[in-house]
């Protein structure tokens, strides 16, 4: 077989060189190295497949809208110290407060009409769509906008300040919504 075509030592040497060969290239030029290796998903049957699809239905959310948390039995909406964010903030999370401070305030934004979320909007994108339907709401939601994109996106560290800055942005947000449309028609 093998060890009649060639001595068994130098097909080794050979495997061997092979082997580093690979390896050079794969360190040196990893564009032709694929990113991800394919994976063969198993098929599950057509009634377990049915069965997800029904559990999985109707639970489409926006990117910053909250997701339900195990022992909460609704997002509270109001009063001081009652919300999440008040809670997060009390335990020295900023970061996470100035998050759920923001998804309480584009669920302000969405009972009042003024924007309809969908899956995997920027903050951006609902900026601009919110100040399009009701100008005056724009100036807090940039502000907004921008101390959340500094603590998440560009991973400064936070601090109080920028919860209670978010709290009278929050707070201009609700000022602003009180007003009327501009169109006249009612919130």
């Amino acid at each position: 077989m093998l060890g009649d075509v060639l001595p068994l030592p130098l097909a080794a040497l050979l495997l061997v060189l092979a082997a580093g060969l690979t390896a050079l290239a794969w360190y040196h030029h990893p564009a032709w190295v694929p990113r991800r290796l394919p994976r063969w998903r198993l098929r599950l049957p057509r009634w377990r497949r049915r069965r997800r699809a029904d559990r999985s239905a109707g639970t489409t959310t926006a990117a910053v809208l909250p997701r339900p948390r195990a022992g909460d039995d609704a997002v509270p909406t109001g009063g001081p110290g009652s919300s999440v964010a008040d809670r997060l903030a009390a335990e020295g999370r900023y970061a996470e407060a100035v998050r759920e401070r923001l998804r309480d305030m584009v669920r302000r934004l969405a009972a009042a009409g003024a924007v309809t979320p969908r899956p995997g909007m920027t903050v951006t994108e609902l900026t601009d769509a919110a100040a399009r339907a009701r100008p005056p709401v724009a100036p807090p939601l940039r502000a907004a906008g921008t101390i959340f994109t500094e603590l998440w996106y560009a991973q400064r560290p936070a601090a109080a300040g920028h919860d209670r800055r978010m709290r009278e942005l929050a707070d201009d947000l609700d000022r602003a919504l009180a007003t009327p449309p501009p169109d006249g028609s009612s919130p």
